[in-house]
Protein backbone atom coordinates (compact mmCIF):
# COMPACT_ATOMS: atom_id res chain seq x y z
CA UNK A 1 0.00 0.00 0.00
CA UNK A 2 2.86 2.32 0.92
CA UNK A 3 4.60 1.37 -2.33
CA UNK A 4 1.40 2.06 -4.23
CA UNK A 5 0.95 5.41 -2.44
CA UNK A 6 4.59 6.31 -3.06
CA UNK A 7 4.21 5.39 -6.72
CA UNK A 8 1.02 7.44 -6.93
CA UNK A 9 2.79 10.45 -5.39
CA UNK A 10 5.65 10.09 -7.84
CA UNK A 11 3.22 9.90 -10.75
CA UNK A 12 1.32 12.96 -9.52
CA UNK A 13 4.57 14.84 -8.93
CA UNK A 14 5.85 13.92 -12.34
CA UNK A 15 2.58 14.95 -13.92
CA UNK A 16 2.58 18.25 -12.00
CA UNK A 17 6.18 18.90 -12.87
CA UNK A 18 5.70 18.03 -16.50
CA UNK A 19 2.55 20.10 -16.62
CA UNK A 20 4.38 23.09 -15.15
CA UNK A 21 7.27 22.58 -17.54
CA UNK A 22 4.82 22.47 -20.43
CA UNK A 23 3.17 25.67 -19.21
CA UNK A 24 6.57 27.30 -18.72
CA UNK A 25 7.61 26.24 -22.21
CA UNK A 26 4.33 27.51 -23.63
CA UNK A 27 4.77 30.82 -21.82
CA UNK A 28 8.36 31.07 -23.04
CA UNK A 29 7.19 30.26 -26.57
CA UNK A 30 4.43 32.87 -26.29
CA UNK A 31 6.91 35.46 -25.06
CA UNK A 32 9.30 34.65 -27.85
CA UNK A 33 6.53 34.79 -30.42
CA UNK A 34 5.24 38.13 -29.09
CA UNK A 35 8.74 39.57 -29.19
CA UNK A 36 9.34 38.21 -32.63
CA UNK A 37 5.98 39.40 -33.96
CA UNK A 38 6.60 42.96 -32.84
CA UNK A 39 9.05 43.45 -35.70
CA UNK A 40 6.40 42.36 -38.17
CA UNK A 41 3.77 44.92 -37.18
CA UNK A 42 2.40 46.92 -40.15
CA UNK A 43 4.14 50.22 -40.74
CA UNK A 44 2.73 53.29 -42.50
CA UNK A 45 4.53 53.45 -45.84
CA UNK A 46 4.02 57.20 -46.02
CA UNK A 47 6.52 58.74 -43.59
CA UNK A 48 5.95 62.38 -44.50
CA UNK A 49 3.19 64.51 -42.97
CA UNK A 50 0.64 66.03 -45.34
CA UNK A 51 -0.37 69.61 -44.51
CA UNK A 52 -3.75 69.49 -42.76
CA UNK A 53 -5.16 71.97 -45.29
CA UNK A 54 -4.58 69.53 -48.16
CA UNK A 55 -7.20 67.06 -46.90
CA UNK A 56 -9.95 68.43 -49.18
CA UNK A 57 -7.96 70.72 -51.47
CA UNK A 58 -8.43 71.50 -55.16
CA UNK A 59 -5.42 72.53 -57.25
CA UNK A 60 -5.25 75.10 -60.07
CA UNK A 61 -2.51 75.33 -62.71
CA UNK A 62 -1.75 78.93 -63.67
CA UNK A 63 0.12 79.56 -66.92
CA UNK A 64 1.21 83.17 -66.25
CA UNK A 65 1.99 83.95 -69.89
CA UNK A 66 -1.51 83.04 -71.10
CA UNK A 67 -3.52 83.83 -67.97
CA UNK A 68 -4.07 87.50 -68.88
CA UNK A 69 -3.48 89.90 -71.75
CA UNK A 70 -0.52 91.39 -69.88
CA UNK A 71 0.81 87.98 -68.83
CA UNK A 72 2.20 89.20 -65.50
CA UNK A 73 2.02 88.28 -61.82
CA UNK A 74 0.31 91.60 -61.11
CA UNK A 75 -2.43 90.90 -63.66
CA UNK A 76 -2.90 87.37 -62.33
CA UNK A 77 -3.12 88.70 -58.79
CA UNK A 78 -6.32 90.58 -59.62
CA UNK A 79 -8.06 87.26 -60.31
CA UNK A 80 -7.23 85.67 -56.94
CA UNK A 81 -10.67 86.46 -55.45
CA UNK A 82 -12.29 84.68 -58.40
CA UNK A 83 -10.11 81.61 -57.90
CA UNK A 84 -10.96 81.59 -54.21
CA UNK A 85 -14.66 81.74 -55.07
CA UNK A 86 -14.16 78.84 -57.49
CA UNK A 87 -12.96 76.77 -54.53
CA UNK A 88 -9.24 76.68 -55.27
CA UNK A 89 -6.80 75.99 -52.43
CA UNK A 90 -3.47 75.42 -54.21
CA UNK A 91 -2.20 77.60 -57.05
CA UNK A 92 0.52 75.95 -59.10
CA UNK A 93 2.51 78.61 -60.95
CA UNK A 94 4.24 77.32 -64.06
CA UNK A 95 8.02 78.04 -64.09
CA UNK A 96 8.77 81.63 -63.11
CA UNK A 97 12.47 81.73 -64.04
CA UNK A 98 14.28 83.48 -66.88
CA UNK A 99 14.12 81.42 -70.09
CA UNK A 100 17.16 80.38 -72.11
CA UNK A 101 17.83 82.01 -75.48
CA UNK A 102 20.20 79.47 -77.06
CA UNK A 103 18.24 76.90 -79.11
CA UNK A 104 15.03 78.58 -77.92
CA UNK A 105 11.77 77.27 -79.35
CA UNK A 106 9.44 79.88 -80.80
CA UNK A 107 9.60 83.57 -79.99
CA UNK A 108 9.29 83.44 -76.21
CA UNK A 109 10.64 79.96 -75.50
CA UNK A 110 9.55 77.26 -73.09
CA UNK A 111 9.29 78.11 -69.39
CA UNK A 112 10.77 74.64 -68.80
CA UNK A 113 14.08 75.81 -70.30
CA UNK A 114 15.56 77.54 -67.24
CA UNK A 115 18.40 80.02 -67.63
CA UNK A 116 18.92 80.82 -63.94
CA UNK A 117 17.29 79.11 -60.95
CA UNK A 118 17.65 82.27 -58.85
CA UNK A 119 15.99 84.58 -61.39
CA UNK A 120 12.48 85.81 -62.17
CA UNK A 121 11.41 85.99 -65.82
CA UNK A 122 11.07 89.73 -66.60
CA UNK A 123 8.21 88.80 -68.94
CA UNK A 124 6.17 88.07 -65.80
CA UNK A 125 7.43 90.86 -63.53
CA UNK A 126 9.89 91.29 -60.68
CA UNK A 127 10.81 89.34 -57.58
CA UNK A 128 8.71 91.79 -55.56
CA UNK A 129 5.74 91.19 -57.88
CA UNK A 130 6.05 87.47 -57.21
CA UNK A 131 6.23 88.08 -53.44
CA UNK A 132 3.14 90.27 -53.65
CA UNK A 133 1.26 87.55 -55.55
CA UNK A 134 2.15 84.89 -52.96
CA UNK A 135 1.32 87.18 -50.06
CA UNK A 136 -2.07 88.07 -51.55
CA UNK A 137 -2.85 84.39 -52.20
CA UNK A 138 -2.06 83.71 -48.53
CA UNK A 139 -4.38 86.56 -47.53
CA UNK A 140 -7.16 84.74 -49.39
CA UNK A 141 -6.41 81.46 -47.62
CA UNK A 142 -4.74 79.88 -50.64
CA UNK A 143 -1.30 78.33 -51.08
CA UNK A 144 1.23 78.73 -53.90
CA UNK A 145 3.59 76.10 -55.29
CA UNK A 146 6.21 76.80 -57.95
CA UNK A 147 6.91 74.61 -60.95
CA UNK A 148 10.51 73.34 -60.63
CA UNK A 149 12.62 71.88 -63.43
CA UNK A 150 15.36 69.89 -61.73
CA UNK A 151 16.21 67.40 -64.46
CA UNK A 152 17.54 69.79 -67.11
CA UNK A 153 18.44 73.40 -67.88
CA UNK A 154 18.66 75.75 -70.85
CA UNK A 155 21.79 75.48 -73.02
CA UNK A 156 22.84 78.91 -71.76
CA UNK A 157 22.05 78.36 -68.08
CA UNK A 158 24.53 80.14 -65.81
CA UNK A 159 25.83 76.73 -64.72
CA UNK A 160 27.03 75.74 -68.19
CA UNK A 161 30.08 78.02 -68.15
CA UNK A 162 30.73 77.79 -64.41
CA UNK A 163 30.34 74.02 -64.02
CA UNK A 164 30.27 72.24 -67.39
CA UNK A 165 31.18 68.97 -65.66
CA UNK A 166 27.77 69.01 -63.91
CA UNK A 167 26.02 68.01 -67.15
CA UNK A 168 25.27 64.64 -68.70
CA UNK A 169 27.05 63.82 -71.97
CA UNK A 170 26.31 61.67 -74.98
CA UNK A 171 28.66 59.08 -76.50
CA UNK A 172 30.52 61.88 -78.34
CA UNK A 173 31.11 63.79 -75.12
CA UNK A 174 28.62 66.55 -76.00
CA UNK A 175 25.85 68.00 -73.86
CA UNK A 176 22.61 66.21 -74.55
CA UNK A 177 18.86 66.73 -74.12
CA UNK A 178 16.77 64.07 -72.41
CA UNK A 179 17.16 61.06 -74.73
CA UNK A 180 14.53 60.15 -77.33
CA UNK A 181 12.36 63.28 -76.83
CA UNK A 182 12.25 66.39 -79.01
CA UNK A 183 13.57 68.56 -76.19
CA UNK A 184 16.28 70.30 -78.22
CA UNK A 185 16.11 73.49 -76.13
CA UNK A 186 17.38 71.86 -72.92
CA UNK A 187 20.32 69.74 -71.66
CA UNK A 188 20.37 67.24 -68.81
CA UNK A 189 22.11 67.63 -65.46
CA UNK A 190 24.09 64.74 -63.99
CA UNK A 191 22.69 63.74 -60.58
CA UNK A 192 25.63 61.43 -59.97
CA UNK A 193 27.45 64.63 -58.99
CA UNK A 194 26.98 65.56 -55.29
CA UNK A 195 27.63 69.18 -56.24
CA UNK A 196 24.55 69.18 -58.49
CA UNK A 197 22.37 67.85 -55.69
CA UNK A 198 23.72 70.42 -53.23
CA UNK A 199 23.20 73.33 -55.63
CA UNK A 200 19.67 72.27 -56.55
CA UNK A 201 18.69 71.68 -52.92
CA UNK A 202 19.91 75.14 -51.94
CA UNK A 203 18.06 76.74 -54.86
CA UNK A 204 14.82 75.00 -53.89
CA UNK A 205 15.26 76.14 -50.29
CA UNK A 206 15.91 79.73 -51.37
CA UNK A 207 12.41 80.28 -52.80
CA UNK A 208 10.70 78.91 -49.69
CA UNK A 209 12.74 81.25 -47.49
CA UNK A 210 12.77 84.30 -49.75
CA UNK A 211 9.24 84.27 -51.22
CA UNK A 212 7.39 82.13 -48.65
CA UNK A 213 6.06 79.71 -51.25
CA UNK A 214 4.31 76.58 -49.98
CA UNK A 215 6.02 73.87 -52.01
CA UNK A 216 6.71 72.69 -55.53
CA UNK A 217 5.35 70.90 -58.56
CA UNK A 218 8.40 68.99 -59.82
CA UNK A 219 8.74 68.47 -63.56
CA UNK A 220 9.52 64.89 -64.75
CA UNK A 221 10.25 64.00 -61.13
CA UNK A 222 10.93 60.36 -61.99
CA UNK A 223 13.97 61.34 -64.09
CA UNK A 224 15.69 62.53 -60.89
CA UNK A 225 16.78 60.03 -58.16
CA UNK A 226 14.23 59.39 -55.41
CA UNK A 227 16.79 59.86 -52.63
CA UNK A 228 17.44 63.38 -53.89
CA UNK A 229 13.77 64.24 -53.48
CA UNK A 230 13.64 62.55 -50.08
CA UNK A 231 16.45 64.76 -48.86
CA UNK A 232 14.90 67.88 -50.42
CA UNK A 233 11.59 67.29 -48.63
CA UNK A 234 13.39 66.98 -45.31
CA UNK A 235 15.33 70.22 -45.93
CA UNK A 236 12.23 72.16 -47.00
CA UNK A 237 10.08 70.94 -44.12
CA UNK A 238 12.78 72.22 -41.77
CA UNK A 239 12.06 75.72 -43.12
CA UNK A 240 8.25 75.38 -43.14
CA UNK A 241 5.81 72.51 -43.82
CA UNK A 242 5.50 72.23 -47.60
CA UNK A 243 3.28 70.50 -50.17
CA UNK A 244 4.98 68.61 -52.99
CA UNK A 245 3.52 67.44 -56.33
CA UNK A 246 5.47 65.11 -58.61
CA UNK A 247 4.90 64.92 -62.34
CA UNK A 248 5.17 61.16 -62.17
CA UNK A 249 3.09 58.13 -61.22
CA UNK A 250 5.03 56.05 -58.70
CA UNK A 251 4.46 54.63 -55.23
CA UNK A 252 8.11 55.16 -54.21
CA UNK A 253 7.79 58.93 -54.42
CA UNK A 254 5.05 58.94 -51.76
CA UNK A 255 7.11 57.56 -48.89
CA UNK A 256 9.24 60.55 -47.95
CA UNK A 257 9.12 63.12 -50.75
CA UNK A 258 5.76 63.88 -52.37
CA UNK A 259 2.22 64.40 -51.13
CA UNK A 260 0.70 64.14 -54.60
CA UNK A 261 1.59 62.40 -57.86
CA UNK A 262 0.00 62.47 -61.31
CA UNK A 263 -2.81 60.04 -62.15
CA UNK A 264 -1.62 59.84 -65.76
CA UNK A 265 -3.14 56.39 -66.25
CA UNK A 266 -6.54 57.65 -65.02
CA UNK A 267 -6.46 60.42 -67.62
CA UNK A 268 -5.39 58.05 -70.40
CA UNK A 269 -8.08 55.51 -69.47
CA UNK A 270 -10.82 58.15 -69.35
CA UNK A 271 -9.72 59.52 -72.71
CA UNK A 272 -9.94 56.08 -74.32
CA UNK A 273 -13.35 55.40 -72.81
CA UNK A 274 -14.77 58.71 -74.01
CA UNK A 275 -13.31 58.18 -77.48
CA UNK A 276 -14.88 54.71 -77.70
CA UNK A 277 -11.53 52.90 -77.68
CA UNK A 278 -11.97 51.14 -74.36
CA UNK A 279 -14.72 50.10 -71.95
CA UNK A 280 -15.19 50.75 -68.24
CA UNK A 281 -13.02 47.75 -67.32
CA UNK A 282 -10.07 50.09 -67.79
CA UNK A 283 -11.27 52.08 -64.78
CA UNK A 284 -11.62 48.88 -62.75
CA UNK A 285 -7.94 48.24 -63.50
CA UNK A 286 -6.96 51.79 -62.49
CA UNK A 287 -8.89 51.85 -59.23
CA UNK A 288 -7.77 48.34 -58.36
CA UNK A 289 -4.13 49.39 -58.74
CA UNK A 290 -4.83 52.63 -56.91
CA UNK A 291 -6.24 50.77 -53.90
CA UNK A 292 -3.81 47.84 -53.88
CA UNK A 293 -0.48 49.25 -55.05
CA UNK A 294 -0.57 52.76 -53.59
CA UNK A 295 -0.56 53.42 -49.83
CA UNK A 296 -3.82 54.55 -48.26
CA UNK A 297 -2.27 57.81 -47.08
CA UNK A 298 -1.22 58.97 -50.54
CA UNK A 299 -2.82 61.29 -53.09
CA UNK A 300 -3.09 61.07 -56.86
CA UNK A 301 -4.01 64.09 -59.01
CA UNK A 302 -6.94 63.50 -61.37
CA UNK A 303 -7.41 65.83 -64.34
CA UNK A 304 -8.95 66.23 -67.77
CA UNK A 305 -6.47 68.90 -68.88
CA UNK A 306 -3.10 70.49 -68.13
CA UNK A 307 -0.55 72.48 -70.13
CA UNK A 308 0.83 69.36 -71.86
CA UNK A 309 -2.58 67.95 -72.73
CA UNK A 310 -4.03 71.25 -73.91
CA UNK A 311 -1.14 72.39 -76.10
CA UNK A 312 -0.03 69.07 -77.58
CA UNK A 313 -2.88 66.52 -77.28
CA UNK A 314 -6.01 68.64 -77.63
CA UNK A 315 -8.53 70.72 -75.73
CA UNK A 316 -10.71 69.09 -73.09
CA UNK A 317 -13.49 68.92 -75.70
CA UNK A 318 -11.24 67.17 -78.20
CA UNK A 319 -9.96 64.76 -75.57
CA UNK A 320 -13.27 63.76 -73.96
CA UNK A 321 -16.06 64.67 -76.36
CA UNK A 322 -19.55 63.92 -75.03
CA UNK A 323 -18.07 62.32 -71.93
CA UNK A 324 -16.37 65.53 -70.74
CA UNK A 325 -18.78 66.47 -67.95
CA UNK A 326 -18.92 62.91 -66.62
CA UNK A 327 -15.11 62.75 -66.66
CA UNK A 328 -14.90 66.04 -64.74
CA UNK A 329 -17.38 64.79 -62.14
CA UNK A 330 -15.46 61.55 -61.67
CA UNK A 331 -12.21 63.49 -61.27
CA UNK A 332 -13.73 65.14 -58.18
CA UNK A 333 -16.04 62.56 -56.57
CA UNK A 334 -13.75 59.60 -57.27
CA UNK A 335 -10.51 59.15 -55.36
CA UNK A 336 -7.98 61.82 -56.32
CA UNK A 337 -7.24 65.52 -55.89
CA UNK A 338 -8.85 67.40 -58.81
CA UNK A 339 -6.84 69.76 -61.00
CA UNK A 340 -8.22 72.65 -63.05
CA UNK A 341 -5.99 73.98 -65.82
CA UNK A 342 -6.51 77.71 -66.31
CA UNK A 343 -9.21 78.42 -68.86
CA UNK A 344 -11.20 75.25 -68.30
CA UNK A 345 -13.63 77.14 -66.08
CA UNK A 346 -14.17 79.59 -68.96
CA UNK A 347 -14.87 76.78 -71.42
CA UNK A 348 -11.59 77.43 -73.28
CA UNK A 349 -11.93 75.64 -76.62
CA UNK A 350 -8.51 76.37 -78.14
CA UNK A 351 -5.09 74.81 -77.83
CA UNK A 352 -3.04 77.51 -76.15
CA UNK A 353 0.25 78.28 -77.89
CA UNK A 354 3.19 77.16 -75.81
CA UNK A 355 6.09 79.25 -77.11
CA UNK A 356 4.09 82.36 -78.04
CA UNK A 357 1.68 84.78 -76.40
CA UNK A 358 -1.89 83.42 -76.60
CA UNK A 359 -4.10 84.87 -73.88
CA UNK A 360 -7.15 83.06 -72.52
CA UNK A 361 -10.49 84.66 -73.37
CA UNK A 362 -12.33 84.83 -70.06
CA UNK A 363 -16.11 84.38 -69.86
CA UNK A 364 -18.76 82.65 -67.77
CA UNK A 365 -19.27 79.00 -68.73
CA UNK A 366 -21.23 76.00 -67.41
CA UNK A 367 -17.94 74.11 -66.93
CA UNK A 368 -16.92 76.70 -64.36
CA UNK A 369 -20.23 76.33 -62.53
CA UNK A 370 -19.86 72.56 -62.57
CA UNK A 371 -16.37 72.70 -61.06
CA UNK A 372 -17.47 75.19 -58.41
CA UNK A 373 -20.42 73.04 -57.32
CA UNK A 374 -18.33 69.87 -57.30
CA UNK A 375 -15.53 71.42 -55.24
CA UNK A 376 -18.09 72.79 -52.77
CA UNK A 377 -19.49 69.27 -52.40
CA UNK A 378 -16.00 67.78 -52.00
CA UNK A 379 -15.12 70.19 -49.21
CA UNK A 380 -18.34 69.53 -47.27
CA UNK A 381 -18.56 65.76 -47.70
CA UNK A 382 -15.80 64.06 -45.71
CA UNK A 383 -16.13 60.81 -47.69
CA UNK A 384 -14.69 62.70 -50.69
CA UNK A 385 -11.58 63.95 -48.90
CA UNK A 386 -8.06 62.86 -49.82
CA UNK A 387 -5.55 60.33 -48.47
CA UNK A 388 -6.19 59.09 -44.91
CA UNK A 389 -9.00 61.63 -44.46
CA UNK A 390 -11.26 60.28 -47.22
CA UNK A 391 -13.16 57.05 -47.90
CA UNK A 392 -12.13 54.30 -50.29
CA UNK A 393 -14.26 53.76 -53.39
CA UNK A 394 -16.20 50.47 -53.27
CA UNK A 395 -17.66 49.08 -56.47
CA UNK A 396 -21.44 48.55 -56.65
CA UNK A 397 -22.08 45.78 -59.23
CA UNK A 398 -24.66 46.55 -61.92
CA UNK A 399 -26.14 44.94 -65.02
CA UNK A 400 -23.94 46.91 -67.47
CA UNK A 401 -20.49 46.26 -66.04
CA UNK A 402 -18.57 47.20 -69.18
CA UNK A 403 -20.42 50.48 -69.74
CA UNK A 404 -21.61 51.73 -66.35
CA UNK A 405 -19.39 52.60 -63.40
CA UNK A 406 -21.11 52.65 -60.00
CA UNK A 407 -19.52 52.97 -56.58
CA UNK A 408 -19.97 54.14 -53.00
CA UNK A 409 -17.63 56.20 -50.82
CA UNK A 410 -18.70 55.98 -47.19
CA UNK A 411 -17.39 56.73 -43.71
CA UNK A 412 -18.98 57.18 -40.27
CA UNK A 413 -20.27 60.65 -41.16
CA UNK A 414 -20.96 60.87 -44.91
CA UNK A 415 -21.81 58.75 -47.92
CA UNK A 416 -21.85 59.25 -51.69
CA UNK A 417 -23.32 56.88 -54.28
CA UNK A 418 -22.21 57.71 -57.85
CA UNK A 419 -23.24 56.20 -61.20
CA UNK A 420 -21.75 56.98 -64.64
CA UNK A 421 -23.05 55.85 -68.01
CA UNK A 422 -19.90 55.85 -70.16
CA UNK A 423 -21.67 54.78 -73.34
CA UNK A 424 -23.62 56.28 -76.25
CA UNK A 425 -26.84 54.45 -75.34
CA UNK A 426 -29.51 54.99 -72.69
CA UNK A 427 -29.39 52.50 -69.82
CA UNK A 428 -31.92 51.13 -67.34
CA UNK A 429 -29.56 50.18 -64.54
CA UNK A 430 -30.14 47.56 -61.88
CA UNK A 431 -27.79 47.20 -58.94
CA UNK A 432 -26.66 44.18 -56.96
CA UNK A 433 -25.77 43.84 -53.28
CA UNK A 434 -26.85 46.32 -50.59
CA UNK A 435 -24.07 48.85 -50.06
CA UNK A 436 -25.91 51.58 -52.00
CA UNK A 437 -29.23 51.13 -50.20
CA UNK A 438 -30.62 54.16 -48.40
CA UNK A 439 -32.08 57.64 -48.77
CA UNK A 440 -30.15 60.31 -50.69
CA UNK A 441 -30.29 63.79 -52.16
CA UNK A 442 -29.51 64.13 -55.87
CA UNK A 443 -26.42 66.37 -56.26
CA UNK A 444 -27.73 67.99 -59.46
CA UNK A 445 -31.47 68.39 -58.81
CA UNK A 446 -31.49 68.28 -54.98
CA UNK A 447 -34.50 65.94 -55.12
CA UNK A 448 -34.79 63.00 -52.74
CA UNK A 449 -34.03 59.47 -53.94
CA UNK A 450 -34.17 56.06 -52.23
CA UNK A 451 -32.53 52.79 -53.23
CA UNK A 452 -33.42 49.25 -52.20
CA UNK A 453 -33.36 45.78 -53.79
CA UNK A 454 -35.98 46.71 -56.41
CA UNK A 455 -34.61 50.13 -57.43
CA UNK A 456 -33.50 50.93 -60.97
CA UNK A 457 -31.95 54.06 -62.47
CA UNK A 458 -32.44 55.48 -65.95
CA UNK A 459 -29.38 57.22 -67.40
CA UNK A 460 -29.03 58.97 -70.76
CA UNK A 461 -25.85 58.46 -72.83
CA UNK A 462 -22.70 59.91 -71.24
CA UNK A 463 -24.63 61.09 -68.20
CA UNK A 464 -24.08 60.62 -64.47
CA UNK A 465 -25.80 60.79 -61.13
CA UNK A 466 -24.28 61.61 -57.75
CA UNK A 467 -26.37 60.91 -54.67
CA UNK A 468 -25.44 62.33 -51.29
CA UNK A 469 -26.17 61.31 -47.72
Amino acid sequence: MIKKLTLLILIISCFWSCSNEDKTAQNETKTINDDMLSQYQPQDYVKLTHPEWSKNAAIYQLNTRQFSEKGTFKAAQTQLPRLKDLGIDIIWLMPIHAIGEKNRKGTLGSPYSVKDYYSVNPEFGTLQDLKDFVNEAHNHGMYVILDWVANHTAWDNVLVDKNPDWYDRDYKGDFRPTPWWDWSDIIDLDYNKPEVRKYMTEALTYWVKEVDIDGYRCDVAGFVPVEFWNNVRKKLDAVKPVFMLAEWESRDLHAKAFDLTYAWSWNETMHKICMGQKDVNGLYVYYSWNESAFPKNSMQMTFVSNHDMNSWEGTMYEQFGEGLEAAIVLSVVGEGMPLIYNGQEAGNAKRLEFFEKDAIQWKQDPIGDLYKNLITLMKKNTALWHAKWGATMVKVPNNFESEVLSFVRKNEKDKVFAVFNFSDGSKSIEFKERLHHGDYKDFTTETQMSFDDTSTLELAPWSYKVFIQ
